[in-house]
């Protein structure tokens, strides 16, 4: 039996176990469609299984096969793939006939790149997996995932509290659970703020992956099924947007597929 390992909390409010998450997902070095098989049997050994319920497409972003864009430290055009995520998709729709895959879908994508792919595919993306919280609303493309079916799924849900205080910049970055609202919001329903942003988002229709290795918090996680945010207080968080991103908001921007 694998061991356990990180929660997916459903806006059904059921939970599903992620094992191996990060590996998941196609590396952005795998985009070509003849290298899509390759990157889903290493998935398959590393996590000791059969097939997984769901493999998501990284990002529409692709990088050479052989790189690694996350550590190369020259310029990021030198290792850009222009390989179309059209075609990374047809490298995955086999994966369900294959039975590697129940499900397949995407992360990182905009609405306009999902509608693209909705009128080229034969299996429709399951899920849609990006940032999301108050600081980074995406109301169009939460209205757009449902619309057509997609499941939309927050990371960084929690505004990323781990990483540092500080965008590169040097600007200091805003701690979303420290936000007043966020935390006179928590004060009036007596749960923490980690609670309450989490409830935005199954509130909102959006299931969520929030991350720790702390077991209290990861209890603390779950233990959001005995309320639900008003409407006003919905508004509030609302109002909040700011249209920022912790991760990833300037990386990648010359390549033709970038998607923020």
């Amino acid at each position: 039996m694998a061991a356990a390992g990180p929660t997916a909390v459903l806006s059904s409010g059921k939970t599903m176990p992620l094992l191996g998450l990060g590996t998941w997902q196609l590396y952005p070095t795998f985009s070509r469609p003849e290298n899509v098989c390759e990157a889903m049997a290493q998935s398959l050994a590393d996590l000791g299984l059969d097939y997984v319920d769901l493999y998501l497409i990284h990002s529409p972003i692709n990088f050479k096969y052989g790189t690694d864009p996350f550590t190369y430290a020259g310029n990021p055009e030198e290792i850009y793939d222009d390989v179309d995520y059209l075609d990374t998709w047809r490298g995955m729709e086999p994966l369900v006939d294959a039975g590697l895959a129940k499900s397949i879908g995407v992360s990182n994508f905009n609405s306009q790149q999902l509608e693209r792919l909705l009128q080229n595919c034969y299996f429709k993306p399951a899920v849609n997996q990006v940032e999301l919280h108050p600081y980074l609303a995406q109301q169009d493309l939460v209205d757009f995932c449902k619309k057509n079916n997609i499941l939309l799924t927050a990371f960084s849900a929690l505004g990323a509290p781990a990483r540092p205080k500080a965008f590169a910049s040097g600007e200091e970055e805003p701690v979303l659970m420290e936000d007043p609202s966020v935390v006179a919001i928590a004060k009036k329903y007596g749960k923490s703020a980690a609670q309450i942003l989490l409830r935005y988002h199954l509130d909102r229709g959006v299931s969520v992956i929030p991350k720790s290795v702390t077991p209290s918090r990861i209890q603390a996680n779950f233990d959001i099924m005995d309320f639900s945010l008003s409407k006003e207080d919905l508004a509030s968080l609302g109002e909040l947007d700011r249209t920022l991103r912790y991760v990833g908001a300037n990386l990648f921007v010359t390549h033709k597929y970038y998607s923020y």
